[in-house]
């Protein structure tokens, strides 16, 4: 007889569970036959006791089949997607997925919305007017078929047990656990019918991971899960020291994003494009090696082919098309702006990018709750970087906003944000390490 309370118990002791244990037991969870109080007590076990290899894949497997599994079986060509586990300005899914499109690889990207200091590529895409990020199974199938590229949202049906093992995750001190984080992404990740995955784990100030170490713990359960689906899965740990480009807000981030398609744009946000996108074209298997698919990622940026293919998808998601060619004509615009000076002379040694996430949130950017609205206008652009030089009264931040007290703080979270010292600074490498 199954009995969750004992199988609570058992991991609670350190014992291992079988996989019709937690089989049994994500499926009541799912089902509701399993109460939250229940469902908490076990998320705290596995919070202190962990999953080993095999609970882990059999935990994961049952979140992943507790809804629709796509197997897009009308897309022939290599199917790889890439997930962030989410920065200050990380806009990169919307240069990237193009430009891999456009070179041959099936993309069927899922992808959620911000909550707290990080952004979410859901809401940039919404930042388009009429953007319809709410795509049906059929549709979106048939979208990746055609175009080589859906964004869309998770559907009721995508793994319904993570949605109520976050929710709960969220309120029981529990997020942090890595088995936890691992198999919540990749349930969702496993059911857009991928052949592969390339993970983009941020690490620092403005991360979830803070440390190299804990990224490598969250990469290697990621890889342990995809392989034990019989998927390839390439980790990238990237750099969240300080915000990714210039933007941080969703209308400025897709703007952006645009001159990235447009073969412009910040150094380090299309250099991030490129290097993701050659991992994806290594992983579907159409480059023979790491200089060879960088090389057309920077060619699918520069020949307007991945800007092309960004409009195919802002049509049949219904969004205006002219956001490619004039997205500051298109997108919504702030009414004010505030610039936030340096007190003094110096160089750029610090930058708290959650704090400048923080100041996003603060000015309606971003949302504290997941039923918060956002107002796609309001952000920040980032006027220098770390290492560099600044005089007293530059500008560190502009700030885009509508005015009021939240633009005050929004300020105030803006100007802690950066330390000024006198000694030269190394900014860290944008790509620390790869594990594939």
């Amino acid at each position: 007889m199954f009995l969750p309370h004992e199988v609570i118990r058992r991991k609670r002791d350190g014992e291992r569970l079988s996989t019709d244990d937690l089989t049994r037991f994500v499926a009541g969870v799912t089902d509701g036959s399993i109460p939250d109080y229940q469902a908490a007590a076990m998320l705290m076990a596995i919070y202190f006791r962990g999953l080993d290899d095999a609970e882990l894949a059999a935990w994961a497997d049952a979140m992943l089949r507790s809804g629709d599994v796509l197997t897009l079986p009308s897309v022939t060509a290599p199917k790889v997607d890439k997930h962030s586990t989410g920065g200050v300005g990380d806009k990169i899914s919307l240069p990237l997925a193009p430009a891999v499109a456009a070179c041959g690889i099936a993309v069927p990207m899922v992808s959620g919305r911000g909550l707290g200091h990080t952004g979410g590529t859901l809401d940039k895409l919404e930042a388009i007017p009429g953007f319809r990020v709410t795509l049906g199974a059929e549709e979106f199938e048939a979208q990746v078929a055609r175009i080589g590229l859906a964004l869309a949202g998770q559907t009721d049906r995508i793994a319904p047990a993570d949605r109520k093992l976050y929710a709960l995750r969220d309120v029981t001190a529990t997020v942090e656990s890595i088995p936890l984080i691992a198999s919540s992404i990749m349930s969702k990740k496993l059911a857009e019918g991928i052949d592969a995955l390339v993970l983009d784990c941020k690490v620092g100030s403005g991360a979830f991971m803070k440390t190299r170490e804990r990224a490598r713990d969250l990469g290697r359960t990621i890889r342990a899960i995809g392989h034990a689906a019989g998927k390839r899965v390439t980790v990238a740990l990237t750099s969240m020291d300080e915000p990714i480009g210039r933007a941080v807000g969703n209308a400025l981030e897709v703007e952006e994003s645009i001159a990235v398609l447009r073969g412009g744009g910040p150094k380090d946000t299309r250099a991030l494009t490129v290097a993701l996108g050659a991992e994806m074209l290594l992983l579907g298997g159409v480059a023979a090696s790491h200089t060879e698919a960088a090389a057309a990622i920077e060619r699918a940026l520069d020949d307007g082919r991945a800007l092309e293919k960004f409009r195919a998808v802002v049509v049949a998601q219904g969004g205006d098309p002219r956001v490619c060619d004039e997205p500051h004509r298109v997108l919504a615009q702030a009414p004010h702006t505030t610039e936030v000076l340096a007190p003094r002379a110096g160089t750029i040694a610090a930058v708290d990018a959650c704090a400048v996430g923080m100041a996003s949130l603060v000015l309606g950017g971003g949302r504290r709750q997941k039923e918060d609205s956002i107002d796609p206008a309001v952000g920040l652009t980032v006027r220098v970087r770390l290492g560099e030089r600044v005089e007293r009264g530059q500008p560190l931040v502009t700030l885009h906003h509508r005015g009021g007290a939240a633009s005050e703080s929004a300020a105030q979270l803006a100007l802690g944000a950066y330390t000024i010292g006198d000694e030269p600074v190394t900014p860290p490498p944008l790509l620390l390490e790869v594990m594939s």
